[in-house]
């Protein structure tokens, strides 16, 4: 199978058919192999869920070795916000591959993501026309709270997870989009990590994981 971005493919153990997909995003200078990693303890408990975690489209501009959904290196919030966009288009198209590919709907797949990843998991969850099962972020934020309040389309359920010493994302930011999200009425969960920094810890990946889990069964 071929998709329009470069992708780590877990598939489900003991060929298990497939019914959900968990889609993970990885943050801005990585890559699906690093974000891939979270799949190895989720994949016991998840079972019949493939698990894709692409590449970006760009190479990074600060870390060549690694990808970026967006560029980050103008501190312009208009051209984040336009490159942010951009990316979303692509990843769009993804998407429509990867419902086509395993004969999935919005309703089975979770999107995740860390840092950067979160940061379009969100913008990517709540304006398709379709809600998705679940949206789960680690690290992140919103992007443009004025033109996500202009384009929400659907309530799909939110957990949010920090790390309250982030030296990257501040956790500040966690608060923010809690606010955000009770003005607008959906299901917002959020947890703030005691003395974690810009990383994801056991701790935060096993809330994910129940979150989800909890989520797929009650598809």
């Amino acid at each position: 199978m071929t998709f329009c971005l470069d992708t780590v493919i877990i598939a489900p153990e003991n060929n298990e058919p497939i019914k959900n997909a968990v889609i993970l995003l990885h943050g801005y200078g990585g890559d699906g192999k690093d974000i891939s990693m979270l799949s190895l303890n989720w994949k016991r408990t998840l079972k019949n869920t493939v698990f894709l975690c692409p590449n970006a489209h760009e190479v990074c501009e600060i870390n060549p070795v690694g990808f970026q959904w967006f560029d980050l290196s103008k501190d312009d919030e208009e051209y984040i916000l336009k490159k942010s966009l951009e990316s979303e288009n692509i990843f769009i198209k993804y998407l429509e591959e990867v419902k086509s590919e395993f004969k999935i709907s919005n309703n089975n797949i979770v999107l995740s993501g860390f840092s950067q990843g979160c940061m379009m998991s969100i913008n990517l969850g709540v304006t398709s026309e379709e809600k998705f099962n679940c949206i789960v972020g680690f690290s992140g934020k919103i992007i443009n709270s004025k033109n996500l309040q202009l384009r929400i389309k659907n309530k799909t359920k939110i957990l949010l997870i920090h790390g309250d010493q982030d030296e990257i994302v501040s956790s500040n930011s966690l608060l923010e989009a809690k606010d955000f999200f009770e003005r607008n009425k959906f299901n917002i969960q959020t947890n703030l990590i005691k003395n974690c920094g810009h990383n994801i810890p056991i701790e935060a990946s096993t809330l994910a994981l129940n979150f989800i889990k909890k989520n797929l069964e009650n598809n």
